[in-house]
């Protein structure tokens, strides 16, 4: 049986809200089988979960935001990167301000603390989205166009392609695919930064957005070049961060994906939005498990290990 997974014992993190530039502290914790990823704001007079799912995502501006009961979570996509790249599946994120530390801007160091904490097998079966028909959203025309997809096959493949028509960004790889049964998501994504630009800088500050962003957390270009003394980690960094956070966001489904995710200029709000039109569409999915290890897409059967 592929079974579920959480996390050995409870591990911490201290850093600063990207957006809201706060300090805040997560603890990342053991939870039952079929608990789902649960966020829980301890730092409000009665603590708040705010279960991970769908139709809690109430903002997509910049970053990926969940509410429940008056309470909220900012930029959790990097995170929830992390526990699809690792196959987590239960999990409660104590958290005590309203955003995600951003740390360095990938997802890399949350897939240490993830690691460090020992990632436990669980006695139940891990359940699938299974996508068996297409699924598409679309914004825009001619050069404004953007849209995002999913098809049915048996794995989990993404493929993503940018168009920001900035130097630096040009000069690298602006399309990237990665298939969980080929690639490693620790090695070859976990690693990619968020990027943004001086000239947007002051803009999003004024709008009380990027207050804690820096060098130290996000890739940042003028209008011509990376400004970062270690420049890019990546040959095509800034596409594979798109992969990370679409990864992110997708997983805020709750269960993992049996699907080729395609997109083009996709961000937050349109992956928020292919996965609404999803759950609008009964016919178009089904939850799956795998009795059988062996009959399991080869990406998922040989997750990180468990030990």
């Amino acid at each position: 049986m592929l079974q579920q997974r959480t996390l050995k014992s409870l591990t911490r993190a201290v850093g600063v809200g990207l957006h809201g530039g706060q300090r805040v502290e997560i603890t990342l914790r053991p939870a039952q089988p079929d608990t789902g990823i649960v966020f829980r704001r301890v730092d409000l007079p009665e603590p708040v979960d705010i279960p991970v799912g769908t139709m809690a995502v109430s903002d997509t501006r910049m970053a990926s935001t969940l509410s429940h009961g008056g309470a909220r979570v900012n930029t959790v996509e990097h995170l929830m990167s992390a526990c699809a790249g690792l196959g987590i599946d239960n999990l409660y994120i104590d958290i005590t301000a309203e955003e995600v530390p951003i740390l360095d801007g990938s997802s890399a160091s949350f897939v240490f603390l993830l690691q460090s904490a020992g990632i436990e097998l669980q006695n139940a079966p891990k359940r699938f989205v299974r996508i068996k028909k297409p699924v598409e959203v679309r914004e825009g025309e001619g050069q404004n166009v953007k849209w995002a997809r999913l098809d049915p096959f048996h794995g989990y493949k993404l493929s993503f392609e940018i168009d920001f028509h900035h130097p630096a960004v040009d000069s690298t790889g602006q399309r990237v695919e990665f298939d969980l049964s080929v690639h490693n998501y620790s090695r070859d994504i976990a690693r990619a930064r968020t990027f943004g630009f001086t000239k947007d800088v002051e803009m999003m500050r004024a709008n009380g957005l990027a207050l804690g962003g820096g060098m130290d957390n996000a890739i940042v270009m003028d209008d011509y070049k990376v400004l970062n003394a270690g420049g890019l980690r990546y040959d095509d960094e800034f596409v594979k961060h798109k992969i990370l956070d679409a990864m992110g966001d997708l997983y805020i489904l709750g269960k993992p994906l049996l699907a080729s995710y395609s997109a083009f200029r996709s961000g937050h709000a349109m992956n928020n939005k292919l996965l609404r039109e999803l759950l609008a569409h009964e016919d178009a999915w089904e939850v799956v498990t795998f009795e059988n290890e062996k009959l399991a897409p080869k990406g998922y059967a040989q997750l990180a290990r468990a030990w």
